[in-house]
């Protein structure tokens, strides 16, 4: 059995973020309740154990948990002293530098959410808040080109895919880039990292100057997705219903590849923006696609959303399999019509101010017990919130999978247990026992126990899913 290596380093930042105050100094060294020391030490694992095929926050924490990391300030700026750190992070002694722009982002956006934002929006409605937050954090991290055309196609699938279906979004993402198309993802591995993997090549073909590979991620998710090396724009934000707001706000098209309960997530966040009556007029590229042998995902996702939200959902995407030049027409076909509605409309091309998200969509969802029970699962209400609350529903499956405190709780008070109408319930017990046979929950699938129940109400049933 191979030794564990670590190693212990000092390391400065090469461009930004060179200035700290004592103040904000301390508050990333500090341990308590409301200091930043527990996130910073997580979200700075997660880039360093870059790589990885651990997609359990607990279990990264667990192998690296004499790791450490601390912040002063010396006459030359701030530096970081890592303890115990990953050895893979490391080539002849030196921190390689993808890795030391990660760790810098990191530090940048948890001490501007943390401090810099929170007088800014004084006046606005709880929704406008949150839109101007998710703003102002991309702003913050440089991730806006105002003047450039809509280009920005953002790529949605599983961390633990198959390798034909991995080496498919590389094909497809090498006919975006070949489009000069800019990739932006979750950053991790999988379906994050192949897209951007194939655009690269298309882009060094093209020439093209200052390819983008965006990762917007957050700090619930970072340890069991970390960040993968092609990653040149990393953005952290507070939580889930920030990142997903991100990503329509940045992104201009959506294609999504074969995942598990994350992927089926975004489709359902996505589906309750495109739903509402405010966004019908509104261009937005949403493409469903894998290579053949994966039909039986998009399947069994399409036959859900019909049996739950309906035709008017399904009318929202498209799903094409086994043809990336299609896929990649098709989006840049969307990209010019999403152009000209934004010239019409006088509307920003780096940000989509216009879209209508609901505050509902953008408060955080805690999948505790008592939350995941108590989600309305009936399809007597409209269906861009049925679509909403699914969203949660799943959200607390990832949680369960993936992250400590779901984990946690789901060892403390058993599985979650999901209540709603027996109809509905039936379908959900269909598509998250298709995932589980498909192995498409975790990377290590074959331990897998789920951590959710479905209740029937009829029957007084219960599922383990």
């Amino acid at each position: 059995m191979m030794t564990e290596a670590f190693v212990n380093a000092s390391v400065t930042p090469l461009e930004s973020l060179d200035m700290l105050s004592p103040y904000e100094v301390a508050k990333l060294q500090d341990k308590s309740q409301g200091g930043l020391y527990r996130l910073l030490r997580q979200c700075a694992l997660a880039v360093l154990n870059c790589g990885s095929e651990m997609d359990s926050t607990r279990m990264v924490l667990e192998r690296y948990r004499k790791f450490d990391i601390q912040i002063s300030q010396k006459h030359r700026g701030v530096q970081l002293d890592l303890i115990n750190a990953p050895a893979s992070a490391f080539v002849d002694g030196e921190l390689i530098q993808g890795i030391r722009e990660h760790l810098f982002a990191v530090v940048r956006d948890l001490l501007y959410v943390q401090d810099e934002f929170k007088d800014c929006c004084d006046g606005l409605a709880p929704s406008a808040v949150a839109t101007n937050l998710v703003f102002h954090t991309l702003r913050h991290a440089n991730a806006f080109r105002p003047h450039v055309k809509p280009n920005v196609m953002v790529c949605w699938g599983g961390h633990s895919i198959s390798r034909p279906e991995y080496e498919y979004t590389k094909k497809v993402g090498y006919e975006l880039g070949l489009r000069r198309l800019q990739i932006c993802t979750g950053c991790g591995p999988g379906a994050m990292k192949g897209p951007m993997k194939g655009a690269a090549i298309a882009h060094a073909k093209q020439r093209k100057a200052a390819p983008r590979y965006i990762g917007i991620t957050e700090p619930g998710i970072i340890a069991a997705e970390s960040p993968n090396p092609i990653v040149n724009e990393l953005v952290i934000m507070p939580d889930i219903e920030k990142r997903l707001e991100a990503f329509v706000r940045l992104g201009h098209g959506i294609i999504v590849f074969p995942g598990g309960a994350g992927t089926a997530e975004e489709i359902l966040y996505m589906l309750s923006i495109l739903l509402r009556e405010e966004n019908d007029a509104i261009p937005f590229p949403f493409i469903f696609t894998g290579p053949a042998g994966s039909e039986e995902y998009f399947e069994t996702v399409d036959r859900f959303i019909a049996d739950t939200l309906g035709e008017r959902a399904r009318s929202k995407y498209e799903i094409i399999i086994d043809d990336p030049h299609g896929v990649a027409s098709r989006a840049k076909e969307g990209l010019l019509d999403v152009t000209a509605h934004r010239r019409k409309m006088g509307e920003a091309f780096h940000y989509n101010w216009q879209l209508h998200i609901p505050l509902d969509l953008q408060q955080t969802f805690e999948p505790t017990h008592a939350n995941m029970a108590a989600l309305n699962l009936s399809l007597d209400q409209p269906d861009y919130e049925l679509a909403s609350q699914l969203r949660c529903a799943l959200s607390g499956i990832v949680a369960g999978n993936v992250k400590e405190p779901g984990i946690k709780a789901i060892e403390e008070f058993g599985p979650f247990e999901l209540h709603g109408e027996p109809a509905l319930m039936a379908s959900l017990d269909q598509l998250l026992t298709a995932f589980i046979e498909q192995r498409r929950m975790k990377i290590d699938f074959e331990d897998y126990q789920p951590c959710f129940r479905i209740a029937r109400e009829d029957k007084d049933r219960v599922s383990s899913g």
